[in-house]
């Protein structure tokens, strides 16, 4: 990761990225060099991180606490039924190096807490939620906007999502400083309001949907390509297979 330059099997590998005008090898060049974060190896994680290490960014770092579970295979598709019981750090590193071996995977297998946020966040330049906690969102989202780093964020329900880029220490082309997470969402719901996936349910395929868009804004914000969601919510519905864009700016 320490060179730049694309080697003979990394031309080959990533062909198809660098025929397009707007990535082309230099824009191939800034994928190899980036760092990022997931944050989960889950549902959102696992769609994330696999475009990721197929795209050819340089370092993927993974933070998750958990285990692999049966439950877990119907929509995370890094994790096989051999994995059940391990780490998922530890089988998503191991899947992702097999997909792509020029991508180095290093693993957080904590709980990402105000304690640590800090001190793990700083090693990247930018980081991708893929949690599935409230708190957890706005712990992130309060971290990176202290760090100025950049955050792509999600969240997904019974058959809907949404993915918005965070970038509030950035301002816009009026000098208008873009909008925070909490100007998005000013607080968070009361404990228990929310109900997790075990609770609700959630399609598996409608992870996919949403961890790929994830991974495509992570994409454009590396390589300047496109106009990435920066004071827009993208809404998925799944059921009526729609798209909806809702713009949103800071307050204050």
């Amino acid at each position: 990761m320490d060179d730049p330059h694309l080697n003979p099997d990394e031309v080959a590998r990533y062909a198809r990225h660098i025929v397009l005008k707007e990535i082309g090898g230099a824009g191939q060049q800034k994928l190899k060099a980036a760092r990022v974060l997931v944050l989960g190896a889950g549902g959102l994680g696992s769609p994330v991180l696999s475009y990721l290490a197929a795209a050819g960014v340089g370092l993927l770092g993974i933070i998750d606490d958990d285990i692999v579970s049966l439950s877990n295979l119907q929509r995370q598709i890094l994790h096989d039924t051999a994995h059940v019981g391990m780490a998922k750090t530890e089988s998503a590193a191991r899947a992702l190096k097999r997909l792509n071996p020029h991508s180095r995977v290093v693993t957080h297998e904590l709980r990402l807490t105000a304690d640590n946020a800090v001190d793990i966040l700083t090693s990247y330049d930018m980081v991708v939620d893929g949690s599935d906690t409230i708190e957890t969102r706005y712990l992130l989202a309060d971290t990176c906007e202290t760090l100025k780093i950049p955050l792509v964020t999600a969240a997904v329900g019974r058959f809907d999502g949404s993915v918005t880029v965070l970038t509030p220490y950035e301002h816009d082309a009026k000098g208008q400083l873009y909008p925070r997470y909490r100007d998005l969402f000013p607080e968070a719901p009361p404990p228990g309001m929310m109900p997790s996936c075990a609770e609700a349910g959630v399609v598996g395929a409608l992870t996919g949907v949403i961890g790929t868009l994830e991974a495509m804004e992570v994409i454009k914000l590396i390589t300047g390509a496109g106009e990435p969601l920066i004071g827009r919510l993208l809404l998925y519905d799944g059921l009526n297979a729609s798209f909806q864009t809702v713009r949103y700016s800071r307050k204050g």
